[in-house]
């Protein structure tokens, strides 16, 4: 059963993340959820939840986006369905209705896209979907959350008696106005309200002579607020209907009540539903800004998050523009502890930090910024002692309060522990604290446990070495300004570079030396050696990356240099055929020339043809062995085209019909009689030929390649012989 402590998640900031998702959330209750999000306690409930946040952010790259799940809380509203004879008022049905519709148009939603969402299909489809709920809401309440008239038979009736007592007041008052108006005895402004009531604004001297109640008067006295005689009868009558609508309201809310309140455990359902959807969407929204993935989760004890990043680190980095370095950090059966060294502020406890926190997420239901070729398997326990944990309370100084820590490590730690531990053995003599430290990693390292700490304690890092499933680490330094580069490399200590830093910060060479000599030489020799490997290691690094140029630039050159060879060597099989051209025009010239010459000599003509004869028959023979291939080439060619224009001419013969109709509608041209000869074409055709022969009404026409029979109807003259 997996147990992480309060204390682990306090370690590792995992607050801070939770507070990011909870302001990403939609509502209240999303955003309380959100902040009370732990790590699971089983693998089935684990897995669920990290597909189903990783199906909500499949949505963002697709066409189907998930409806929208906001809703107004009803925690109040549940509080009064759960007591007898109590009722709702309106504004509660219609934020009762609101929930309902969201609800049900994400059950069809996640029920029509199951393919794409089977585990949000999953848990929407433990949700009951009825309609019920809103109808009967719907009957008695409209959009605006006002109760309908005709809510019931006797709400009807009242509302109507109100209208109309209510035209009487107004036609009984707009009488009396028109009257005192008349008299002289109103005000300016005529009338005014009073109590919600309509009455004459009379001036003082006349209110004796105005028949009413008076109900007010002005600050200053000169005028009196009086509600005609004739108004004060209907508007006591309209006192009454308004009272009985009250009545009927009410009664029509109780009843209303009663309908809904056996749907109290499926409104509850309701709420948490979309609630939890609310959670799941903030955690995709919360994977899209930090790109997190979901690896995969292997059953082997291994370890393996590559190009990973600190969340909350990559955030505020990216808020003020900054780089943030990732790490690539692995631990499997072979390689279970991993012993971190190397000076202050280069990065080690955000590595240290970077792995749990990214453990602890992916164990609550979260997306990692990592790779997607990363995996991991779950732990039972992930324990940590991280930063400076004094004790004010319990009187505990730094060290007491680690030392209690190692105790609940010593307990709890075991084959499926993660521990992560920052500045292992300090807060102590460093010769004691240090040998108390050596014990306790090698404890932790019998026990199989995975885990990561961060030392100055040139002890630990030799016995890091010396332990086969175990290794160091340092974090690389630029070897010339000492400016830390945050990038992790396994398989060797780092120094502490104590004295480097020192003298970089300024401290006089000679105190530097005096300090050197108040310690073990060996311990400085060890040091240096360490700060000398890392050196070269920081030289290496950059080597490999100038040789990586370096082999980009040659591969690019060797591809430019085959495009010229290639562009060479066409220009010299050019220049060859042409010489080979030229050398033969030259020897022909040098026959011809020695011909001539003869012929001038014995002015022999019949001698003069039987050279010129043999010259020429000699290259005849060259040409045929040389064009004996070109053509075949040229006679499969003319296959191939004999085969296209035969296509051609019988889809002609086909469509026939169709053009003598349209022939029949164009006016006749006069027909020209074909003679053997003539150049003629198919009618709508391209290619011309001869006529070789004619019989009867059809003629054999020669296109060059291959002869075809074709009726004189179809042919058009093109040209004569």
């Amino acid at each position: 059963m997996i147990s992480i402590t309060e204390k682990t998640l306090q370690d590792l900031q995992f607050s801070t993340v939770l507070e990011t998702v909870s302001n990403i959330c939609n509502t209240d209750i999303g955003k309380q959820k959100a902040l009370e999000i732990k790590p699971f306690q089983d693998e089935q409930s684990l897995m669920t939840a990290l597909y189903q946040t990783s199906e909500y952010v499949s949505s963002f790259q697709n066409n189907n986006a998930i409806p929208n799940h906001g809703f107004d809380a009803i925690s109040h509203e549940i509080r009064f369905l759960a007591i007898e004879d109590s009722f709702l008022e309106v504004g509660s049905f219609r934020k009762i209705t609101t929930l309902s519709e969201t609800t049900n148009v994400q059950l069809q939603y996640f029920k029509k896209f199951e393919e794409y969402y089977p585990n949000l299909y999953k848990k929407s489809s433990q949700i009951e979907f009825t309609k019920v709920i809103i109808n009967s809401i719907d009957d008695v309440v409209d959009k605006y959350g006002e109760i309908k008239d005709n809510a019931s038979p006797d709400l009807l009736n009242i509302r109507r008696d109100i209208n109309a007592v209510r035209g009487k007041v107004n036609q009984s008052f707009g009488m009396a106005l028109s009257q005192y108006n008349g008299l002289g005895y109103l005000d300016d402004i005529k009338e005014s309200f009073v109590n919600n009531r309509r009455v004459l604004a009379v001036l003082a001297m006349y209110r004796r002579k105005v028949k009413g109640t008076i109900l007010g008067s002005s600050k200053t006295g000169s005028l009196a607020f009086i509600e005609p005689e004739a108004t004060l009868r209907y508007s006591r009558e309209l006192s009454n209907l308004e009272y009985e609508e009250k009545e009927e309201i009410t009664r029509i809310l109780k009843q209303l009540t009663n309908t809904i309140r056996p749907f109290l455990p499926l409104i509850i359902q309701y709420q948490d539903f979309l609630s939890d959807i609310d959670v799941i969407a903030a955690k995709a929204k919360y994977a899209n800004k930090i790109n997190g993935i979901l690896p995969n989760i292997t059953k082997e004890r291994r370890v393996y998050f590559k190009d990973a990043f600190h969340p909350i680190l990559y955030l505020n980095n990216k808020a003020s523009n900054e780089i943030t370095h990732s790490q690539t950090i692995e631990f499997n059966l072979e390689n279970r502890i991993i012993v971190i060294s190397g000076p202050n502020a280069g990065g080690k406890t955000i590595s240290l930090k970077t792995v749990g926190l990214l453990q602890l997420m992916l164990q609550s239901g979260m997306l990692i910024p990592a790779h997607e070729r990363s995996e991991t398997c779950l732990f039972d326990r992930i324990l940590t002692d991280i930063g400076d944990n004094q004790s004010i309370e319990n009187h505990l100084s730094t060290y007491s309060y680690r030392l209690k820590n190692m105790n609940y490590f010593l307990k709890k730690c075991n084959a499926k522990t993660l521990f992560l531990i920052d500045e292992f053995g300090t807060g102590s003599d460093p010769d004691l604290g240090g040998a108390l430290a050596e014990i306790f990693l090698e404890e932790f390292y019998h026990r199989e446990a995975f885990g990561i700490i961060t030392t100055h304690y040139t002890n630990l890092k030799i016995l890091a070495n010396e332990l086969p499933f175990a290794t160091n680490a340092n974090m690389l330094f630029d070897e010339k300004s000492l400016e830390p580069m945050y990038k992790l490399a396994l398989g060797q200590a780092g120094s502490s570079f104590t004295f480097e830093v020192a003298q970089k910060n300024g401290i006089p060479f000679g105190l530097i030396n005096r300090a050197k000599k108040k310690i073990e030489t060996g311990k400085v020799r060890f040091d240096k050696t360490i700060a000398n490997l890392q050196k070269e290691r920081s030289k290496m690094e950059k080597t490999a990356m100038t040789l990586k140029e370096e082999e980009t630039k040659a591969r690019e050159e060797s591809k430019k240099m085959e495009t010229i060879n290639a562009k060479v060597k066409q220009k010299l099989e050019n220049y060859q055929e042409l010489y080979d051209s030229n050398q033969k025009t030259i020897y022909l010239g040098q026959k011809i020339e020695a011909i001539s010459e003869k012929y001038f000599n014995n002015k022999n003509k019949k001698e003069l043809l039987g050279e010129f004869l043999k010259v020429i028959e000699i290259e005849n023979s060259k040409r045929k062995k040389a064009t004996a291939k070109e053509t075949t080439i040229q006679k499969e060619k003319e296959k191939e085209i004999i085969k296209e224009v035969t296509v051609q001419v019988d889809e002609i013969r086909a469509e026939k019909k169709e053009k003598k109709l349209k022939a029949t509608m164009v006016p006749d041209k006069p027909k020209v009689i074909l003679k053997v000869g003539d150049r003629v074409k198919m009618f709508d055709g391209k290619a011309i030929g001869s006529i070789d022969k004619i019989e009867k009404n059809k003629a054999i026409v020669n296109y060059g390649l291959f002869t075809s029979n074709v009726s004189l109807d179809l042919l058009e003259f093109v040209q004569n012989k």
